[in-house]
């Protein structure tokens, strides 16, 4: 169906060329080709195709067959078309219009060069290895055809190479690194005007009455697109709404002055009113206007005060993939990528495929893959909890399978900052001890307590009296084992779910814990390395660990020789129940490589103490990973993994680098 309207509307737009004489006159004859910067405001390449020019035609160029095979799903393709129709809105008010072009540059240059006589062609520099390539064939093809070309930087803040250089010739692969260079180069170039009235009607380019058959902005259907139960579009492309909503973010003054990451809730689950993410991807809004728009705003608020680097920090982690990425094409592969760890990852397309779906069998997972399916968008930690599940977390799953399912499905999905977050949530690159793991179940129950945005997912109906529950019916092992596996109270002490419950008892314990006398995983403490110290309740104090088979065939372990290689420090994580099937506790502990094959080596045991472990107790589920995977270790190997608080009330993850806020 594509197919066949695009070879309609390619004849009509060379019959169309055809009878429409090139202008003539002194100055250039410009196109502007709009790829990123679908915009008006703060567009040099533009205001360089209208200077000096007799005529300007602005030029964006869809491939009807990319559309449909490729695999960028619905919403993203329905942002992309009301951005082009807003556009074209715009252009008519300084009256022009916007050429929509179906075909592949290659092919549709050569052919309006020639037809519309061509002079100069002017275009937003992108900095991504695949736009790099595809600009450098186009800049050839022109020159061929005596075509002046005109790029312009403004799709990021900072000039990307130049950050290269300043870092000995290499991306910097740390934020802390990024940070220190961007500080010893000037502000970013500050937003230019938009193009007026008046300098498009000096240039204006003669518009056909067929021009919206020929050249206007084709519908889903005609891209091949099936519209039916299509839902209404949550997130409204264009410039327009751009910069209304740019005005309403600026509006929170107290948020600028006093800048702190939102705290997550169940309302920062569903689709902000202020949210730019997928402006600033398709280049709807100028990155340079929002941050000078925070700065202006801080100094007024602040009464003059330099702004922190912390307040424009989703743009500069932005700037930051950007970097990494820019000359490094194999960035969203782990094989040829020089700052990707290898893993040996688990091949499950099943597993794959029921997360995709939001059929995991864990309501909180499903909510969240159900809206990112409907909706285009996810709260910044509802994407990292998903990608922790998929990855180190729990499935063992490549992070490259959730770049593909993302770049299908996120409207702010761009190859740098996409393949950039899963690398570092996966820990495979930039931040590799990154030992921060999301519960599929307690980070649920904490962030959505009434279950309200699971229900509203439209998830698991048969779940409604208790939404953060998991399924019965769960399709992938893990969910079944949470239910089934739930630990239960004892006469020694509490279970770990009921040690949980409340966030002041949570903290508690916490604090309990941290100081030897509580039941969960503690953190080890440099002086502790080389021994296990297993932390029970009741008159449990102490155990034996035997050391496992040569790397049990855990999907976990089975990778850890390969890992421990490339990490000084692994962990052993074990499970410790009464025989009659309580759990009692679960603990994780740090080991240098060395420590822990001397350990095994004197003894062939790990033990807290030389004294026999009670006859009552059974250890058993020993796993061995490297530090990195610290969650994915310990969620393998025990029953009753849903009870274990990693992301403590006490402490919050890095900084995100997301920009889905």
């Amino acid at each position: 169906m594509a197919a066949a309207a695009a070879t309609t509307s390619a004849a009509a737009a060379a019959a169309a060329a055809t009878q429409a004489p090139a202008a003539r006159g002194d100055g250039a004859s410009s196109v502007h080709w709009f790829r990123k910067g679908l915009r008006l405001h703060d567009n040099p390449a533009l205001l360089a195709a209208v200077r000096g020019a007799h005529c300007v035609r602005c030029v964006y160029i869809l491939d009807p067959w990319f559309a449909a095979s490729s695999s960028v799903g619905i919403n993203r393709w329905r942002f992309l078309l009301q951005s082009l129709e807003d556009l074209d809105r715009s252009l008519r008010k300084l009256n022009s219009r916007l050429f929509v072009v179906r075909g592949q540059p290659a092919d549709v240059f050569p052919r309006l060069f020639q037809e519309w006589g061509v002079t100069r062609l002017t275009f937003e520099y992108d900095s991504e290895p695949f736009g790099k390539e595809r600009d450098t064939a186009i800049m050839k093809m022109a020159k061929e055809a005596g075509v002046e070309v005109v790029t312009e930087n403004s799709h990021t803040l900072y000039d990307l190479d130049k950050i290269i250089e300043l870092n000995g010739q290499k991306p910097p692969l740390t934020y802390k690194r990024f940070q220190a260079i961007i500080s010893r180069m000037e502000l970013p170039r500050k937003p230019v005007g938009s193009v007026t009235s008046q300098q498009m009607e000096g240039c204006r380019a003669e518009i056909q009455e067929s021009h919206d058959e020929t050249y206007g902005v084709p519908s889903l259907e005609e891209l091949g697109f099936p519209t039916e139960g299509l839902g209404p579009a949550v997130w409204q492309g264009g410039e327009t709404e751009a910069l209304a909503r740019l005005d309403k973010h600026l509006e929170r003054k107290a948020w600028v002055a006093n800048y702190e990451r939102p705290r997550m809730n169940a309302n920062s689950l569903l689709a902000s009113p202020t949210g730019l993410s997928p402006y600033l991807r398709f280049g709807c809004l100028s990155c340079r206007l929002f941050y000078y728009r925070l700065w202006d705003l801080y100094k007024k608020v602040k009464r003059n005060s330099t702004p922190p680097l912390s307040l424009f920090g989703q743009l500069l982690w932005r700037e930051f993939f950007y970097t990494a990425a820019t000359n490094n094409p194999r960035f969203d592969r782990m094989e040829g990528n020089p700052i990707c760890i290898q893993i040996p990852w688990d091949r499950n397309p099943e597993a794959l495929a029921k997360w995709a779906e939001g059929k995991t069998g864990f309501p909180w997972i499903d909510a969240i893959m159900t809206q990112l399916r409907q909706e285009g968008w996810i709260h910044h930690l509802a994407r990292h909890a998903v990608a922790c599940f998929l990855t180190r977390g729990d499935l063992w799953v490549s992070w490259e399978s959730g770049v593909r399912v993302f770049d299908e499905l996120l409207l702010d999905a761009d190859f740098s900052v996409n393949a950039g977050s899963w690398m570092w949530l996966s820990c495979s690159a930039f931040f590799q001890q990154f030992f921060h793991c999301y519960c599929p179940v307690g980070f649920g129950r904490r962030t959505d307590p009434s279950g309200d945005y699971i229900r509203s997912a439209g998830i698991c109906p048969f779940l409604c009296g208790r939404p953060q529950q998991p399924s019965g019916r769960a399709q992938l092992d893990p969910g079944r084992e949470l239910k089934q596996c739930r630990p239960k109270t004892t006469a020694r002490g509490p279970s770990v779910s009921q040690a949980q419950t409340g966030s002041s008892r949570g903290a508690a314990w916490w604090r309990a814990q941290q100081t030897g006398q509580g039941g969960r995983v503690a953190p080890l403490r440099t002086a502790e390395q080389g021994r296990l110290r297993l932390q029970c309740r009741g008159s449990v104090s102490k155990a034996w660990v035997p050391k496992p088979p040569p790397w049990q065939r855990s999907a976990t372990c089975r990778a850890a020789d390969h890992l421990q290689r490339q990490s000084e420090r692994v962990c052993v994580c074990v499970r410790v129940r009464r025989k009659e099937g309580h759990l009692l506790c679960v603990h994780a502990s740090v080991y240098t490589r060395v420590s822990l094959n001397a350990v095994w080596a004197g003894g062939g045991r790990v033990a807290a103490s030389p004294q026999p472990p009670d006859p009552g107790l059974e250890v058993t589920a020993v796993a061995v990973t490297p530090y990195l995977s610290l969650g994915a270790c310990c969620l393998f190997c025990l029953e009753g993994w849903s009870d274990l608080r990693w992301d403590s009330d006490t402490c919050s993850p890095s900084p995100s680098p997301s920009m889905s806020d």
